[in-house]
């Protein structure tokens, strides 16, 4: 098997059915050989149905009857993967052809890259910030609060129209070699929800691997910010939660973690 792809779904209907669609779409004329896991955080909407309804050979459909977060159910899908190369995508993202082959021929020509990323959009066709420093906490609260004007000068500017370095990439698309897992580890389950996928990056990078981020390679992301803005939710505490855990963690809260991959290819900005 050559990729595998892993989505989580919770009450995902308004989107689910045009992710799947996208998949077998993009790659139709491709040759790879590939499948499609998906675990389901105990929807109550019609996911499952719509699911279902598509489901086919190259699906695997996982139900857990309850949000088990992100981390616990990606790591689930992980371990029963049978692809070389792993597809963790959301299930509220679409992605186009040549989009999944642009990003595998970049991990596999440099064996320095652990993780590679496209450009993320919004429907519209704005560019979504999907990628940046690593976080100290004042960084993480101009970034929470001043999300839309960051990415409207960066629109403006047309910034990263080239590869490039990046500290870490959302989790709403990342492809990665399934042997990296192994070496890196999983998802850290102490995180439920956020930011899982600062902290995997990090530890990428630690690691001695690079994570690139390449524009040629586009996918639209309806992000459903489901902890963004002032909303008193569940998700938002999980989220708080998980930032203080990570900065507790990695030791650092004001000053940029260093490493020496970092350090020495001094491109990861």
């Amino acid at each position: 098997m050559d990729l595998s792809f892993v989505i989580l779904t919770w009450n995902s209907e308004k989107y689910i059915e045009k992710c799947l669609s996208s998949i077998v779409v993009s790659l139709e004329s491709s040759p790879l050989n590939y499948e499609v896991l998906i675990v389901d955080n105990g929807s109550q909407d019609n996911t499952i149905k719509i699911i279902t309804e598509q489901k086919g050979t190259k699906i695997r459909l996982i139900e857990l009857g309850r949000n088990t977060g992100t981390t616990y159910p990606r790591n689930l899908s992980v371990k029963k993967a049978k692809g070389e190369y792993i597809c963790i995508m959301d299930s509220d993202v679409e992605i186009f052809p040549g989009t999944i082959e642009i990003l595998l021929s970049d991990l596999k020509k440099d064996i320095s890259v652990g993780l590679v990323v496209p450009k993320l959009i919004y429907p519209g066709g704005n560019l979504q910030k999907s990628t940046d420093q690593f976080p100290t906490v004042f960084q993480k609260a101009y970034r929470y609060f001043f999300l839309k004007k960051i990415e409207a000068k960066e629109n403006k500017e047309k910034s990263f129209e080239s590869p490039i370095f990046v500290d870490y990439a959302i989790s709403a698309l990342w492809v990665i070699k399934r042997s990296i897992f192994i070496k890196v580890g999983m998802l850290d389950e102490k995180i439920f929800y956020s930011p899982e996928d600062v902290d995997f990056c990090l530890r990428l990078w630690k690691a001695g691997y690079k994570i690139l981020y390449n524009p040629r390679a586009v996918a639209i992301h309806y992000t459903q910010e489901i902890s963004r803005g002032f909303k008193l939710n569940k998700a938002f505490f999980d989220h708080l939660l998980g930032l203080l855990y990570y900065f507790l963690k990695h030791r650092y809260l004001f000053v940029l973690p260093s490493f020496k991959t970092k350090q020495n290819t001094g491109r990861a900005k």
